[in-house]
């Protein structure tokens, strides 16, 4: 029997890879029932129905959920990875073989294909845009004005792309409605401090076998993914650090139980240092030249300038990879430093991102985000709306039905009280 050609547009690895694919999206799927509920309504209700849109997501088992249940809504979408080392390349597979989705995607992929595969997708001409860092949606203001008059809306959901949002509504660039997926509470609360967490400290086990208890481990940045990151390194026995420039943070931090100090007192002292800042060079050269011989670094920020890898490099004698996602700079003072997954995001690098009973959470956002901007189509203003209130309850108790959990409703007296301001003690 002669196979079928597969006949929808795509660049992926390795097509004969869908199978493992396949079988490993059904295993994110059991922890993803919020998404699973939204993905049956979808292919009731079409309300993406002629709406062409491009995903610019890490390339995972949880993402795969998401780009099915917006093929479900009646999508013409496209997929591309948002990050040269997060693609699954059996999921992209699986995508193509499995679901009919168009897929740029591949692990490893160089900056070159990265950018030509955003092309690729502002090629489709899309009406909405799901970013991951806003890279998407700035090449289309930046290169593309012509078809802005066809974007009804973005969705943003990191911490990076939400920055860069703001500053292109302050250039007063943003002349589109973007939707602040991060900011929903059941996004940032679960994804950004328990699955951060609980990714970036299994991505460095995968790649270094080292054993936490008992390393002094320097978190850089105390926002939601630092504060679930020194969390997790805490409970495997280390001995946790934070740096910070944001004296609330700083407070919460130091009342958390931390130690809290500026990076160029925690870099003579530390064995293991994770950024998750989302700005530049956090970690640079000074630091560098005053770091332990072995000493390990990465990063679980966005983008791969939290280390700034240039000057490491021109500090270095020798570069030579030492495990996979593993690379030793020999420093010209005679000692080492250990840089994980190319100062990538070593969840994804080394691992397979967060897990998907909270990616379920942020998912639902961004479907319903989408399902938000069709249905208020030319009633938004330009500029950042948050994820209405009432959508961010419903998926918080889609979840908690789904765990089987009851909480308490209001009593009428109380809704009364609650809502009087004649009341009092």
């Amino acid at each position: 029997m002669v196979a079928t050609p597969i006949q929808i547009k795509h660049e992926v690895k390795d097509e004969s890879l869908a199978l493992l694919g396949k079988q490993r999206i059904e295993w994110a799927g059991r922890e993803m029932p919020v998404l699973r509920q939204i993905q049956e309504r979808f292919a009731k209700e079409k309300p993406l129905s002629g709406i062409k849109l491009v995903a610019c997501c890490h390339v995972t088992t949880e993402t795969a959920h998401l780009a099915i249940a917006l093929k479900n809504a009646g999508a013409d979408a496209v997929l591309i990875a948002s990050n040269p080392l997060s693609t699954q390349d059996d999921v992209a597979a699986s995508l193509v073989v499995d679901h009919g989705i168009s897929v740029y995607a591949m692990k490893g992929e160089d900056a070159e294909t990265y950018l030509r595969h955003v092309e690729i997708a502002l090629d489709h001409r899309p009406n909405i845009i799901i970013d991951d860092g806003s890279d998407v949606v700035a090449t289309l203001v930046k290169n593309r004005q012509d078809q802005l008059p066809e974007l009804i809306g973005t969705t943003e959901e990191t911490t990076t792309g939400i920055v860069r949002l703001r500053a292109m509504f302050n250039d007063g660039v943003l002349t589109f409605p973007a939707m602040n997926v991060n900011d929903a509470d059941t996004k940032h609360f679960f994804d950004n401090r328990y699955g951060t967490g609980q990714s970036t400290l299994d991505g460095i086990i995968r790649a270094t076998n080292v054993l936490l208890a008992g390393k002094t481990t320097v978190v850089v940045g105390y926002g939601w993914c630092g504060k679930g990151t020194a969390l997790r390194a805490r409970g495997l026995g280390a001995n946790v650090v934070v740096t910070e420039v944001d004296p609330v943070r700083a407070i919460e931090a130091i009342m958390d139980g931390f130690r809290v100090m500026p990076m160029e007192e925690a870099a003579p002292i530390g064995d293991l240092f994770i950024t998750v800042t989302g700005n530049k060079h956090v970690i640079r050269g000074e630091h560098f030249d005053v770091m332990k011989d072995g000493a390990i670094v990465c990063n679980s920020g966005h983008f791969d300038i939290e280390i700034d890898l240039k000057t490491l490099g021109e500090n270095a004698d020798d570069v030579k990879t030492v495990r996979p996602f593993t690379q030793q700079y020999k420093l010209k003072n005679g000692k080492s430093v250990i840089v994980l997954g190319e100062g990538r995001l070593i969840n994804l690098a080394a691992a397979e991102g967060h897990p998907s009973a909270v990616m379920d959470m942020s998912f639902a956002n961004q479907a319903l985000a989408c399902e938000y901007l069709v249905k208020n189509k030319g009633k938004l203003e330009p500029g950042l709306h948050s994820i209405p209130t009432e959508v961010d309850q419903e998926i918080a108790r889609l979840k908690l039905q789904a765990m089987g959990i009851g909480i308490d409703t209001l009593t009428a007296e109380q809704v009364e009280y609650m809502n009087s301001w004649t009341v009092g003690t």
